[in-house]
């Protein structure tokens, strides 16, 4: 099994405020990733509603002129994102995307918490997915499950905060490239049909490529 090739590393921090993020990354051109990260020591990234929708719409500000955004999903203290880059990509052009996301959002959380300190995890993660799209397949449905198997919903389809309900046709987000999605992975145009297909047991030898 091959080693992934992004792993994010923290930067020098002693400049910075204890609520920053820093992350160095190496992305390839037009090639599928999947990044994620939690909260510190475990702790919750979103306390409300507006919480999710307000990280959504940094992921959409800052990140997705330089990717597809595949799938996703964000539950109280995890997220994770399936991208493909663009094929043209300046460097570091992501890596400082994902840095502004998650020091700006921790600069929110921390002020509406009324706390202190790094709210996500250090380092986070991105794993490389080799362009195969078997193992990206298996990753994407794993990010829809994630839900499922933290025991937030019973369906993964009740679970607000993913990209599941705009592929089972459920909901009409723009943030994600369906069609794109639908064309490398094989996914069925009609919701039931992927519904059922997203509810299937993914392997553990799957896993262990994606995670």
């Amino acid at each position: 099994m091959s080693d992934p090739v992004g792993r994010l590393l923290r930067r020098p921090t002693g400049k910075n405020p204890p609520n920053t993020t820093h992350t160095l990354m190496e992305f390839k051109p037009h090639a599928l990733y999947h990044v994620y990260n939690r909260g510190n020591n475990s702790q919750k990234i979103f306390f409300s509603y507006a919480n999710y929708l307000y990280f959504l719409k940094k992921v959409d500000t800052h990140l997705l002129k330089h990717c597809d955004l595949l799938a996703y999903c964000l539950t109280p203290n995890h997220f994770h994102l399936l991208i493909e880059t663009n094929a043209n990509l300046p460097d570091d052009v992501i890596n400082r995307a994902i840095q502004t996301i998650l020091n700006s959002y921790s600069q929110a959380i921390n002020k509406q918490e009324n706390r202190t300190g790094s709210l996500f995890q250090q380092p986070s993660k991105a794993k490389f997915l080799e362009n195969n799209a078997s193992y990206a397949e298996t990753c994407f449905h794993y990010i829809h499950q994630n839900p499922l198997r933290a025991g937030l919903v019973r369906d993964i389809e009740n679970w607000k905060f993913s990209s599941v309900k705009d592929y089972a046709l459920l909901r009409n987000n723009k943030i994600c490239n369906l069609r794109k999605a639908r064309l490398l992975f094989d996914i069925p145009d009609h919701g039931s049909a992927f519904l059922k297909l997203s509810n299937e047991v993914v392997s553990k030898e799957n896993l262990d490529r994606i995670i």
